[in-house]
C-alpha cells in the first residue's frame, strides 16, 4: 500500500512525489496525513482559514476525495470541508464558503483559480489560505497535459511558500519533473511497487491485472465488442473510447442492441449530468459505463470485471490509468484493447514503456453482423445518422494527434474499411479525406437530406431551417455575389497561408514532392500562364524555365503535362 511508505515522510514535515501502481490506496496516503498535521497545529483554525488544499483533475475525481474524505471529518466536527468544482454556479460556491467556510478545500484548477479571482464579490481567497499547511496534487501528470498547467501556476502564486506540498500518481512524466523542481522544496521520491517485484521492474499495473489484446480490422471491431459483452451480461464493464462524439453513438447504439443490460454512457463535455451517471454507476452491481479518459484517473468504481479499450488511448500512460479501474487493491480484474492490424507494434512499445505484459485474445468466429442494424437506425433517425459522421470525423481527427505517431499513422489508415465499421450512409467531407476515392465504400441510394429527426420538434426546426436556406437561393439567384475589396497586404498574407497548408497538408498525406520542387513548379506554372495570355513569347518561356531536376519540363507541352 502507498500510505505505508508515504504516511510518516509527509508528516515528518517533507515535501513528497509518489509513484505507485493503481489502485494501491494512495487518496488514504494524502487524506490521513493532511487532518493529522492539522490536528497538530498549535494556533487552531479559524472558519474561514485554510489549512490543506487537493487539487485534481477531474469532478468525478474530486467527488470520490471528498468522500473518502467525509468518512474522517465526521469524527472531527472541528474542520469544515469543501467541495469546489464545476458544472454548477460559481456563485453558489462563494456563498457557502462565506457560510461554513473550508479548512479543507477539495477542487478542479479552474474552478479554483476562478474563486480566488471573486474579490469583487466579497470572497477574499487569497488573504483565506495564508495559513495553509498542505497542498496536494493528485494525478500530477493528468493536471499538466490536460492544459491545467496555467491555472496550477496561478493558484500556487496565491498560496504561501511555506507548505507541506505532495504530489501523487502512477505515472510521473518530464512535465511532473519540472513541478517538482519548482514547486517542492527538497522533496522525497516514493516508488511503490507491487509486494515481491524486484526493484528493477517497474511495471504500472497491478500484477493480479490479466492484459488482453485483440487484432481485428475496423469492419469487425464493433461486431466483436457487443458479441464479448453479451458473452459476459453479468458483469461491471468500462468501455474507453477516444472522444466525446464516438462515446454519444455507441452509447446510443450499445443500448439499442443490448437488452436487459444498464448502459451509461459519461464524457467531458456532459455539464450537469456527470456526476449523477458516475454516483449511480457506481451503486450498480452490473452494467456497462460508456466513457472517454475522464473516467481514466484515479476513479474507483467498485467491482470492476472488465476494462475493454475500444480504441487505444492517445498516450502510454493513459493505458496504464485505463487499465487501473479494474484490479484495485488485491482484487482480479482483466482488461482488453482492441487494436488494427497495422497498430500491432503498440504491444511490443506498451511492454518496453510502460512494462505491461499483455497476452493475445483471438477474435471470435461467427459473430453476428449487427452493422446493417447500424445503418437502419441511421435512415430511421437523422439523430442517429448525425451522430455517426460526427463519431467518424472526431475519430479520424483525434488518431491524427495521436501519440505515439510512428505506430498510429493517419496515411495508412483505411478509411473505407472504417466508415464501414462505424456503419456510415455515406463519406463525409473533411480535409483528411479531400481528393481521395473509396472503391470498397458504398453509399447509401438514400437521398441523407430526405432523413428526418424521430423527435418532431428538431424536424419543425430543421425544416424551418431548410425553407428559410432555399428562400435566401431563390433571392441571391443571378445576383452577383458582392466581395469587399481586402487589402493587397491581407491578400498576399492569405496567399501564403494557403500555400503552406497545401504544402504541409502534401507533405502529411505522403506526397513525395519536396519544398524547393514544389517552389519551381510553382514558378513554372506562372510562367505558363504568362505565356497563354501572351506576354511572353515561347523563346522566352523555354528560356526561363528552371529546367529542375525533379520534372525535366523543357518545352511548352512538356509544362502543360505537368501542370
Amino acid at each position: 500500500m502507498t500510505p505505508s511508505a508515504t504516511i510518516p515522510l509527509f508528516m515528518s514535515n517533507k515535501d513528497v512525489a509518489a509513484e505507485a501502481v493503481t489502485g494501491s490506496g494512495k487518496t488514504l496516503a494524502f487524506v490521513i496525513p493532511i487532518l493529522e498535521i492539522l490536528l497538530r497545529r498549535e494556533e487552531k483554525l479559524k472558519k474561514m482559514q485554510v489549512g490543506a488544499i487537493i487539487i485534481t483533475p477531474t469532478r468525478e475525481l474530486a467527488i470520490q476525495i471528498d468522500e473518502v474524505l467525509s468518512h474522517f471529518t465526521k469524527h472531527f466536527p472541528m474542520f469544515s470541508q469543501i467541495l469546489l468544482i464545476g458544472g454548477r454556479n460559481p456563485m453558489e460556491d462563494v456563498e457557502k464558503f462565506k457560510e461554513h467556510g473550508g479548512n479543507i478545500i477539495v477542487a478542479t484548477p479552474g474552478r479554483l483559480e476562478d474563486l480566488f479571482r471573486r474579490k469583487a464579490d466579497g470572497l477574499d481567497l487569497a488573504s483565506c489560505v495564508k495559513a495553509l499547511d498542505v497542498l496536494v496534487l493528485d494525478e500530477a501528470d493528468r493536471l499538466l497535459d490536460m492544459g491545467f498547467e496555467a491555472s496550477i501556476n496561478a493558484i500556487l502564486d496565491f498560496l504561501p511558500k511555506q507548505r507541506r506540498t505532495g504530489l501523487f500518481s502512477a505515472t510521473q512524466t518530464q512535465e511532473v519533473e519540472n513541478l517538482v523542481r519548482a514547486g517542492l522544496r527538497n522533496p522525497v521520491r516514493i516508488s511503490v511497487k507491487e509486494k515481491g517485484m524486484a526493484a528493477s521492474n517497474t511495471q504500472k499495473t497491478p500484477t493480479r491485472l490479466e492484459n488482453y489484446y485483440m487484432i481485428c480490422k475496423a469492419d469487425e471491431k464493433f461486431n466483436q465488442l457487443v458479441h464479448f459483452l453479451r458473452q459476459h451480461k453479468q458483469e461491471k464493464h468500462l468501455v474507453f473510447f477516444s472522444t466525446c462524439a464516438c462515446v454519444e453513438y455507441y452509447g446510443k447504439a450499445l443500448e439499442s442492441l443490448m437488452k436487459q443490460v444498464k448502459i451509461m454512457s459519461i464524457h467531458g463535455k456532459m455539464k450537469h449530468k456527470r456526476n449523477k451517471i458516475f454516483t449511480e454507476f457506481r451503486k450498480l452491481p452490473g452494467g456497462i459505463l460508456v466513457c472517454t479518459d475522464v473516467m481514466a484517473r484515479g476513479i474507483d468504481i467498485p467491482e470492476v470485471h472488465w476494462v475493454l479499450q475500444y480504441d487505444p488511448p492517445s498516450s502510454a500512460s493513459a493505458f496504464v490509468h485505463r487499465c487501473g479501474r479494474t484490479a484495485r487493491i488485491g482484487n482480479v480484474g482483466s482488461a482488453l484493447v482492441f487494436l488494427l492490424p497495422m497498430e500491432e507494434s503498440y504491444i511490443n512499445f506498451l511492454s518496453i514503456n510502460q512494462k505491461c505484459p499483455m497476452q493475445e485474445m483471438k477474435p471470435q468466429t461467427n459473430v453476428l453482423d449487427l452493422l446493417p442494424k447500424l445503418k437502419s437506425m441511421a435512415l430511421a433517425d437523422r439523430a442517429v445518422f448525425e451522430k455517426g459522421m460526427k463519431a467518424f470525423v472526431s475519430y479520424v481527427q483525434a488518431y491524427a494527434k495521436h501519440e505515439c505517431n510512428l505506430i498510429f499513422r493517419i496515411k495508412d489508415l483505411d478509411f473505407a474499411c472504417l466508415a464501414r465499421g462505424f456503419a456510415l450512409l455515406k463519406m463525409p467531407k473533411m480535409p483528411e479525406l479531400r481528393g481521395k476515392c473509396f472503391p470498397d465504400f458504398t453509399p447509401v441510394t438514400v437521398d441523407t437530406d430526405t432523413i428526418s429527426f424521430k423527435d418532431k420538434n428538431r424536424e419543425k426546426q430543421r425544416q424551418k431551417k431548410l425553407e428559410e436556406q432555399r428562400k435566401e437561393r431563390e433571392e441571391n439567384q443571378g445576383k452577383k455575389k458582392f466581395v469587399k475589396n481586402k487589402a493587397w497586404s491581407k491578400q498576399k498574407a492569405k496567399r501564403e497561408k494557403k500555400k503552406k497548408v497545401t504544402a504541409k497538408r502534401k507533405r502529411e498525406e505522403g506526397s513525395d514532392i519536396e519544398d524547393e520542387d514544389m517552389e519551381e513548379l510553382l514558378n513554372d506554372t506562372r510562367l505558363l500562364k504568362r505565356l497563354k495570355k501572351g506576354k511572353i513569347s515561347e523563346e522566352e518561356f523555354e528560356k526561363k524555365l528552371t529546367g529542375n531536376q525533379r520534372f525535366k519540363a523543357e518545352t511548352v507541352e512538356d509544362m502543360d503535362c505537368i501542370e
